[in-house]
């Protein structure tokens, strides 16, 4: 299978109402889950090369030139894809893949491992797939990002690691921009890209990613998109895979989990949030992740 089998070579307007006003849709999901970017690799990479599947670590990969095959775990088996073109390989979660290079004049990479803020429970990481390839034309405007990224990560200059890895999380912003606009093209499906995806869907997710402590009812959610109540919950459904309700409470645990994290106590994030008092927030955790926040949190800080 090649890479233009699994990316379209369509250049199709983005799926985005040109009527709308631009919205920043992203800013208060990464303001709220930040990505942190770690450079590990600029060179080549001979031979087969493994990258092991570590719970809570992503990748991404930019093959500035060569060509190589790339094997990676879908389901029980190793899918396999070839590379011949400068491409960005995005693995929003663990997942274990290889790459098969030639054993003389090996492809050349830059890689960082990512850490999205809480993990596979990221939102973001939840409504991705497994991995996204990318070729570098495909993105606009990543041509100079990736010039200053290289720049970085070829010699070693004062700070030049901290600048990559920032230039590597401009990167990340730049991708999912794309995917936004592009998301059947990226094998987006379901989640919440797919919803702010659609400009209506968008307005309504926007506010409730901003005010997690507000009481989000049908109406006032459908009243946000500017839709009726029944249009709204049909395409809300239909675009993040789930009911409004059931997403305003899991945005509010999530949420939850990232103040849990920051070293609030569960009471002041109960009051944050809205919930009616310390033991309400526990019982919708614990219906959710099967353990109390401070169950839950004891497990993250162990596991870290």
């Amino acid at each position: 299978m090649s890479l233009k089998d699994v990316i379209s070579s369509s250049t199709a307007p983005a799926a985005t109402d040109a009527a709308s006003p631009a919205i920043d849709r992203l800013t208060p999901v990464l303001e709220r889950f930040r990505v942190h970017a770690s450079l590990f690799h600029s060179g080549p990479l001979c031979g087969h090369q493994v990258f092991d599947a570590r719970p809570g670590r992503g990748f991404l990969h930019v093959l500035r030139r060569g060509e190589m095959d790339m094997l990676h775990r879908q389901g029980t088996r190793l899918a396999r894809l070839h590379l011949s073109e400068p491409t960005l390989l995005l693995f929003p979660r663990a997942v274990h893949h290889e790459f098969i290079n030639p054993p003389r004049d090996g492809s050349d990479f830059t890689c960082a491992t990512l850490d999205f803020d809480g993990g596979s429970r990221n939102p973001i990481v939840q409504s991705l797939p497994d991995v996204i390839a990318l070729p570098l034309e495909r993105i606009e405007g990543l041509g100079a990002t990736l010039d200053l990224l290289f720049a970085e990560s070829d010699q070693l200059r004062c700070g030049s690691k901290l600048l990559a890895n920032r230039l590597f999380e401009i990167v990340l912003i730049q991708v999912l921009r794309w995917i936004i606009d592009h998301p059947t093209e990226a094998h987006v499906s379901q989640g919440m890209m797919m919803g702010l995806a659609d400009p209506r869907l968008a307005k309504a997710l926007m506010a409730m990613h901003a005010a997690p402590d507000a009481d989000w009812t049908l109406e006032r959610m459908a009243a946000n998109a500017g839709m009726s109540r029944s249009a709204f919950a049909a395409a809300f459904k239909s675009a993040t895979g789930t009911t409004p309700a059931a997403y305003s409470l899991d945005w509010k645990l999530n949420v939850a989990s990232s103040l849990l994290r920051g070293g609030r106590s569960v009471k002041q994030v109960a009051l944050d949030l809205g919930f009616a008092d310390a033991p309400t927030l526990s019982r919708a955790f614990r219906r959710r992740t099967g353990a109390s926040p401070r169950e839950w949190l004891a497990s993250h800080l162990d596991a870290s």
